[in-house]
């Protein structure tokens, strides 16, 4: 949630900070600000509602050739979305951007309107800003202030800060959202996220939870919120600038499905051996014995990264004989009275690496005892810097606020954990073989759906986008692609989508069909394809306008039939995704939307 982004150099910063909220829009996008200055020049400030782009043109009638400044793009939590509750914020003279939620700010607000502060939005971050400029007035440095400010907050937060009476530093703080310091020569940059930083500098500092520093154009300096300085641990940044550009494409979106063969070949390469039938990940700090005791998996995610973590699950429950599985929603676990059973692992599943609620539920794993692992495609990010062992997707940047790639690799990169249970505990190895040379092939046969069925999704889009309504539904591997299916569908396209098990139909959601439904049914030619079609029959009798996705070859009686050619046969569930991202996609398109930053959605929710 919220990016934001700081500058302090020789060049002019207004260009710098709006080019970088432009890469972090897909953070939030309800309203952008800036403020700049120059030595005792008064400080430029330009806020505006909406998106960043509204900014660009603001900053167009206001040019300056201010040096250093501060930045920000919101999603909001305290505040309606409003020129008023943009950021950043200005007290005295501080200015303040935040990502974050500060949750005893109304104590603070009560206590700071008895010292004559009057507040101009409706912000938690505005009191932050206020509670600097009261502790300014008596600490001999802005520093000072940031670090008493925050040992009387509760809460999460990212921010950086500028004392207009001292233009050479820039504060920063964080305690649950990202930030990283970029170092450049004679410059240093600010931000939320490493794909603003690209282009600029390919060296990084990421900071950790409750470390501040002082910015300058030399450098970072490095402490803790006790005082206690740090060293400074430059990283190199491994990230170039086709990974935060569209090549071509319409919309991110589309990019990052149609990358899906080259991400998912990144995510096995090393890990995948065929001709040893055997697939393997390193990073696990995990060794065959401790392997052969595992009895239990928790898998720990949300959104689409919990959809991906279901889907998995039925696989590595056809590779292992004597392992249970539970796949949790982060949100829900991390407040329940939860057991844990004995020989249990982790599997914090996480696209960014940030998701407050999944860290939570991370964090008290570990301090029961859990050896935590991560599947992670951001490098450096907090989750996989505190898991016990872990693996990166390598599927690159994911712009768009859908997530598409991401889910796909997430699911191979359990199921080869599947595998290495299996291989481990020597059980089933025919299913072992089946699945690594399954793995093998996967980014091919997707190469294959997004030839094919990427001629035909457009046209057949274009007969669905009038609905308000649709129902996925799906049997056994089939029933976590309709739940993934359904929420890509919510998210881009803003049709009301429920997802069911298709044994479920008859126990009230078959009530819901009638003409303002389509309904999408997924059916593999397996073992259940007789009962799958049976609940397609059933909707059918009711007047359904279903769109079948299906490898078969038989005879399917639905509005519309998605045929897909397919190798596969474990992993098929995987290549009906791909068309799903497809469909939602174009209905998307069709219905004019903004695709890549839909309404009320960030990518990185680093709140609850």
């Amino acid at each position: 949630m919220c990016g934001i982004v700081g500058y302090i150099g020789e060049r002019e910063a207004q260009n710098i900070l709006v080019a970088e909220l432009k890469r972090l829009e897909y953070r939030g996008y309800d309203s952008a600000g800036i403020v700049t200055l120059s030595g005792s020049a008064t400080p430029t400030l330009l806020r505006t509602k909406g998106k960043v782009a509204a900014l660009e043109e603001l900053v167009g009638q206001h040019k300056t050739s201010d040096t250093v400044g501060i930045g920000h793009t919101r999603w909001a939590t305290h505040g309606e979305p409003s020129k008023r509750n943009a950021h950043p914020h200005h007290v005295g003279e501080i200015y303040l951007v935040h990502n974050g939620i500060i949750e005893n700010y109304q104590d603070l607000k009560t206590m700071l309107s008895g010292h004559e502060y009057e507040f101009k939005s409706d912000t938690d971050s505005e009191v932050l800003a206020a509670l600097i400029d009261y502790l300014r007035r008596d600490s001999p440095d802005l520093l000072t202030a940031v670090t008493g400010a925050l040992k009387m907050v509760v809460g999460a937060y990212g921010i950086a800060v500028l004392d207009t009476t001292n233009p050479e530093e820039i504060i920063v703080a964080r305690q649950g959202s990202p930030l990283i310091i970029g170092v450049g020569d004679g410059e240093t940059y600010i931000a939320s996220d490493a794909s603003a930083l690209v282009g600029y500098t390919n060296q990084v500092v990421y900071l950790h939870d409750g470390e501040i520093g002082r910015c300058t154009r030399h450098g970072l300096e490095l402490q803790t919120i006790e005082s206690r300085k740090l060293d400074v641990k430059i990283e190199m940044l491994d990230m170039d600038m086709q990974a935060i550009q569209k090549q071509g494409f319409d919309h991110f979106l589309a990019k990052e499905i149609y990358e899906q063969p080259t991400s998912l070949t990144s995510t096995l390469a090393g890990r995948v051996l065929p001709d040893q039938k055997y697939a393997r990940l390193g990073g696990l700090n995990m060794s065959d014995d401790e392997l052969r005791h595992v009895k239990h998996i928790i898998i720990v995610g949300c959104g689409t990264a919990y959809f991906a973590g279901v889907q998995a699950s039925y696989f590595i429950e056809q590779l292992t004989d004597d392992v249970t599985i539970s796949v949790e929603i982060a949100s829900e676990l991390r407040y329940r009275a939860f057991n844990v059973p004995e020989h249990s692992v982790a599997m914090i599943v996480s696209q960014s690496g940030e998701t407050a609620d999944t860290l939570a539920c991370l964090n008290e794993l570990k301090r029961r005892g859990v050896k935590c692992l991560g599947v992670v495609n951001a490098v450096g990010s907090t989750i996989a810097r505190a898991v016990d062992g872990g693996v990166y997707l390598h599927v690159g940047a994911e712009i768009s606020v859908a997530s598409t790639k991401a889910f796909t690799s997430q699911v191979a990169a359990l199921t080869i954990f599947g595998i290495m249970l299996a291989n481990a505990k020597g059980t089933n190895p025919q299913f072992i073989d089946e699945f690594v040379q399954e793995l093998a092939i996967l980014p091919s046969e997707v190469q294959k759906v997004l030839d094919k069925q990427g001629a035909e999704i457009p046209s057949i889009a274009r007969a669905y986008a009038d609905y308000n309504h649709a129902l996925y539904i799906g049997r056994d591997t089939l029933y976590p692609i309709a739940m993934e299916g359904a929420l890509k569908l919510k998210e881009v396209s803003y049709i009301h989508a429920e997802a069911y098990a298709a044994g479920e139909l008859k126990h009230g959601p078959i009530a819901l069909i009638d003409d303002r439904f389509f309904e999408v049914c997924y059916i593999q030619d397996n073992w259940l394809y007789e009962k799958s079609q049976s609940n397609l029959i059933e909707m059918n009798t009711r007047g359904a306008h279903a769109i079948v996705i299906t490898d078969t070859t038989k005879k399917v009686p639905g509005e519309t039939v998605i045929r897909v050619s397919t190798k596969l046969t474990h992993l098929t569930p995987l290549l009906f995704n791909v068309v799903s991202q497809l469909l939602a996609y174009h209905v998307a398109v069709r219905r004019g939307h903004d695709v890549d930053q839909p309404r009320n959605l960030a990518k990185s929710v680093t709140v609850e």
